[in-house]
Formats: C-alpha cells, structure tokens, sequence
C-alpha cells in the first residue's frame, strides 16, 4: 500500500514522515506490518519480507546473475530501498537522481 500524506516544505524539514512512521510502527506492532518512508512525499506499508528484496527470489529464478546491482535514494534504514540496498544478494548504490543513476552507471559499466 502506498499511502502519500500531503505536505508541504516545512513538514519535510521537520520529519512528519519519520515521525507518522514511527507511530504507525508503535500502534501496529505485532501485525506483521513493515513501514518506510518512499519517495518524496509518502510512505510504504507492506506485509514484513514483501520488501523489496521479495523481487531477487524471482529475478534468481529466471536467470542466473553473478552480480545484480541496485540503485536507490531511499537507500537509510527506514527507506524503502534499505533491505535490498543492504541485501548480501546486491551491491547497493545509493544515487541522488535519474542523473546521478546515469552518471554512476556509466562509470560503472564504462559507458
């Protein structure tokens, strides 16, 4: 579920999200919910291990990778890219925008 709250600058500054979060996890603990901040104005809820490391199960079935790459910006722990970002199954950029994702991957593969 994706949930986007509306705000404004200065609740980005002062950690609505974070905090909203936070309280999510305090009321709902023990449901088997997971909570993280996604995007630039919403957050995630999702059943615990439907992260986005769910994905590498079916990306391993379909093909073998000796190396699977993962680029995010949600990359700190409460992100939604934290679990595959820190997954041993990945090696984990964390990237600022489309343009540094470019930029990094160009370098990457020599582009």
């Amino acid at each position: 579920m994706y949930i986007c709250l509306c705000v404004c600058v200065c609740a980005q500054e002062h950690g609505i999200r974070a905090t909203f979060v936070k309280a999510l996890e305090a009321e709902f603990a023990g449901w088997g919910l997971k909570f993280s901040i996604g995007g630039q104005i919403s957050f995630d809820v999702f059943p615990e291990g439907w992260d986005k490391t769910y994905c590498l199960r079916h990306v391993k079935a379909a093909a073998e990778f000796d190396t699977i790459h993962f680029f995010g910006d949600k990359t700190f722990k409460g992100g939604n890219d934290y679990e595959i970002f820190e997954s041993e199954e990945t090696v984990g950029h964390t990237v600022t925008s489309w343009q540094d994702t470019v930029e990094q991957l160009n370098a990457l593969f020599a582009l």
